[in-house]
């Protein structure tokens, strides 16, 4: 498997020269915790008064798995695979709760999870196993990007008229995305968890 060169908040991110895969033989993948509605539209709008060229192309989401090269050839193992990994993990609930930044070692701000965040350190890790075992340049951070490598008062924009907001939702899923010629990125499959709680 060839991983592309990750930027400090682990997050979708354009293949230099633009979105279009290697060759024909691999497609980029990701994994995802989708933010809902009416959050996600709230976070879109922002992504975009920010100026953030990525705010149409990239849905507003926790990050499992950053953009990983793949082998088509490998693709139903990778599916096999996470549905193994959907089996093992139980729902639980997020919690995000103001914004929070990588700045200075990335120009990012994000909205933070507060709750949450130790089940999808534990997906995350059992995602990259198997066939999407890869490394990580940067520690696992869960956080959801709202404004990316955009001017510094835009950051600051993101990060103050972001301070307050709160979101509580159930996650019952997670998504893998394949990124499409044009940069986007489109719904690949739903994984359901279907996992046991796990008592504390």
């Amino acid at each position: 498997m060839t991983d592309r060169p990750l930027r400090a908040d682990d997050t979708f991110i354009h293949r230099p020269g633009g979105g279009a895969r290697m060759s024909p033989e691999t497609a980029v993948l990701g994994v995802v915790v989708s933010v809902p509605e009416p959050w996600a539209q709230l976070l879109v709008e922002w992504r975009a008064k920010c100026g953030d060229p990525q705010a149409t192309l990239v849905p507003p989401h926790v990050t499992l798995l950053p953009p990983t090269e793949v082998p088509v050839g490998d693709r139903t193992a990778i599916s096999a695979h996470l549905a193994g990994v959907a089996a093992r993990h139980a729902p639980f609930d997020v919690y995000l709760a103001g914004t929070a930044t990588f700045r200075p070692v990335s120009e990012v701000v994000f909205v933070a999870v507060e709750r949450g965040m130790a089940e999808c350190e534990r997906i995350a890790t059992d995602v990259r196993t198997g066939p999407l075992a890869r490394p990580l340049t940067f520690p696992y951070h869960p956080h959801v990007t709202v404004a990316h490598d955009v001017p510094t008062d835009m950051l600051d924009m993101a990060a103050g008229g972001l301070s307050d907001l709160r979101a509580e939702f159930r996650v019952s899923s997670f998504t893998e995305f394949v990124q499409l010629p044009d940069g986007a990125w489109a719904v690949a499959r739903e994984y359901p968890l279907t996992g046991a709680p796990r008592w504390r």
